[in-house]
């Protein structure tokens, strides 16, 4: 095998490869943008080299810079990950021009099966049966929307080149077509580099499942069995698992065979994933699936393979692109047991699953038996908007689904993250969720059961809000000794702005507090015993370690990240505000400051802001445009995904902030609307 290895990738996919190529010996070279410069990835590399700017089309796109480093660095391998340059032909030719070794299938294969149209077209030659579709070199707008016309809604627009769920958009009627098509492209573009899109008829009751494929040079091929990828939202993977839940051994069987044979027929060397989606309204069947795509390369979900398997697939690619043989043939393959992987993202599920940036004050993943965590990120590193916001896969092998499904939701039950919104207890309730437990699902799922789910606004969470107003409270006034030897606040002793002091020995005063960013009065209340908080007809008292006061009026406790009370609480400290992770919702505190108003969070309503921080695509209306509600007024981009901003009601713009092509802020102004009531008033 060859003694050296650069990865060109970043984050949770470099330190993957990583860790099985220092296990097998190599060295191991790390690339990375200016945003990296501090990453896991970086640090844990034998040797890292910078190789631009944050945006990954001046960095981890670019093909020249990448060999450059590789030569630099006297690199005998490029290992290119899962997406960026995975899947471009380009990139293994000019690997194998510097004298590289291309950890992957060689270019005619990437060419031949990484392009959706042209791998559903050698498909249909062999024939593999296909969704119906167009699948043609024709991009030209108005001809696409004709060919969905004569396909039926709803359609799906798919990106020609790239994967999950890129540049991929669901279209239910002709009116939403246009719009739907700009975006995907734009999508396509920035994501691959290649704007071209395919059109084919969406799937009622669609199972997305895949087939994990291996090749080498001498010839043999052989898979390791299926993954389902059913539980889907806006067509990117959230859960994944393996075997399929429901999947006849008859089926099994048919699908593997049709996916070595659509690896055999490119010659294919390495490993791929070959996608079918099936009619699973009637239950799993032989003669109900169809071939979607090929992925031509390692997919994010592959742990779940190698539980089931018991084989390191990247240990796999590396012996194969070194010239050895496949380590096992087919007949020595088996299936143990059940895994399930879990994608955690910085992500706010209460807000759309937008994404959220910003810096990991606290990062503690939970514990259980079985459980793998594959991550790129630690405590005190930034989630950019540059990048996928992946925080980890959390992946539990267990010997039935069930028992699988248990661990998962146990680890992530005590999984913390602060700083950054999360879907962390989203996914806690998917492996809670009625109808996914019992095997009944299809892609439509999360969709169907949001707000079951709690994937929807909340009310303010009292108790995490009370919790984070005490510790507010506490580290602004000094303690005083408690008769029992423990420490307590006086209020005697805290610098109040009215400079009032309380005399009496029972006491209490309204104050304000900033909760995810809104004002919130609370009552604090002080007796001899120390402080209480009221809320919302809710009460919280501290009980001080390791004495119970008598009457206090609930269970918490002071202390500072990493420590933790209980499974459904942890508090973490910040130089300004306090993060209370309750159940593994997060709920941010700070002090009320009068001089830090949001006077545009008090105009009612007529203002227009970045949810997160990203990049302008589109600017829609400009000064003085009369607008109606849900007009749009921006595209931002972030994390690879396009997000439109809306009119909140109908009226006239009377400002615009930004312009195309500008980075903004989360929570920055975009445009202001003056109401048509306040007009007319």
């Amino acid at each position: 095998m060859f003694s050296s290895v650069l990865i060109a990738n970043r984050g949770e996919i470099a330190v993957r490869v990583m860790k099985t190529a220092k296990r097998l010996g190599l060295r191991t070279i790390a690339v990375y943008s200016e945003a990296d410069a501090n990453a896991m990835h970086v640090r844990m590399a034998d040797e890292a080299y910078p190789i631009g700017p944050a945006p990954a089309r001046d960095s981890y796109l670019v093909i020249d810079k990448i060999i450059a480093v590789a030569r630099e660095a006297h690199a005998e391998a490029i290992h290119p990950g899962y997406g960026f340059l995975s899947e471009r032909a380009e990139f293994a030719e000019a690997c194998e021009a510097a004298g590289i070794v291309f950890v992957g299938p060689p270019a005619s294969a990437i060419r031949a099966m990484g392009l959706k149209d042209g791998a559903k077209a050698l498909m249909q030659k062999a024939g593999v049966p296909v969704v119906p579709g167009y699948h043609g070199a024709m991009q030209e707008a108005k001809f696409l929307k004709e060919k969905a016309y004569e396909i039926g809604y709803p359609v799906l627009i798919k990106a020609v080149a790239g994967g999950g769920g890129k540049g991929m958009k669901r279209v239910d009627k002709a009116m939403d077509f246009d719009d739907a098509l700009a975006s995907a492209q734009r999508e396509a573009q920035g994501a691959f580099g290649d704007p071209r899109v395919l059109i084919e008829k969406y799937v009622l009751s669609p199972r997305h499942i895949e087939i994990q494929v291996f090749g080498d040079t001498q010839g043999n091929v052989a898979h390791l069995f299926e993954r389902d990828c059913s539980l889907q939202r806006r067509h990117q993977k959230v859960i994944e698992e393996a075997p399929a839940p429901g999947m006849p051994q008859a089926m099994r069987e048919a699908m593997g065979r049709a996916a070595v044979e659509a690896a055999r027929a490119v010659g294919y060397v390495g490993a791929g994933t070959v996608e079918f989606i099936a009619d699973g309204s009637q239950g799993l069947q032989p003669d109900r699936f169809w071939f979607m795509e090929m992925n031509t390369r390692l997919q994010v979900e592959h742990p779940v393979t190698e539980a089931i398997t018991g084989q390191d697939l990247v240990e796999w690619q590396l012996r194969v692109a070194s010239g050895e043989r496949l380590p096992l043939l087919q007949e020595n393959l088996s299936i143990e047991g059940h895994a399930v992987e879990a994608r955690l993202y910085a992500e706010d599920p209460e807000k759309g699953f937008l994404p959220s940036t910003g810096t990991l004050h606290a990062l503690e993943f939970g514990k259980a038996e079985g459980v793998r965590i594959d991550t790129g990120v630690e405590e005190g590193a930034e989630v950019s908007p540059y990048y996928d916001p992946m925080i980890a896969k959390v992946i539990a092998h267990g010997a039935t689904r069930d028992e699988a499904l248990d661990r998962l939701g146990q680890a992530l039950a005590g999984t913390v993250v602060a700083g950054p919104r999360t879907n962390v207890r989203f996914l806690k309730a998917l492996t809670e969720a009625e109808g996914f437990r019992e095997g009944d699902f299809d892609t439509g799922f999360i969709d169907r059961n949001v707000e079951a789910l709690g994937a929807v606004p909340q009310p303010m969470d009292a108790k995490a809000a009370m919790a984070g107003a005490l510790t507010v409270i506490q580290n602004r006034m000094k303690p005083i000794a408690h008769r029992e030897g423990t420490a307590l606040i006086s209020p005697w002793a805290i610098d109040w702005a009215d400079g009032f002091l309380p005399v009496a020995s029972e006491w209490s005063r309204a104050e304000r507090f900033i909760v995810d960013g809104e004002p919130v009065t609370m009552t604090v209340c002080w007796s001899k015993d120390g402080p209480e908080v009221r809320c919302q007809g809710a009460r919280l008292a501290p009980v001080f370690h390791p004495y119970r006061h008598p009457g206090a009026s609930a269970d918490f406790i002071w202390f500072s990240s990493p420590e933790r009370y209980g499974p459904d609480i942890a508090l973490i400290e910040t130089d300004d505000r306090v993060f209370v992770i309750r159940d593994g919702r997060q709920t941010e505190i700070r002090a009320f400051d009068p001089l830090d108003v949001d006077l545009d969070h008090l105009d009612g309503g007529g203002s227009v802001k970045a949810p997160m921080h990203g990049k302008v695509v589109q600017v829609f209306v400009e000064a003085g445009q009369q607008v109606a509600k849900g007009d749009r007024i921006a595209v931002i981009e972030a994390m690879k995904m396009e997000h439109t901003l809306v009119a909140p009601s109908d009226g006239t713009v009377t400002m615009v902030a930004v312009l195309a092509g500008e980075q903004v802020a989360e929570g920055a102004p975009v445009a202001s609307i003056e109401a048509a009531e306040a007009q007319a008033a």
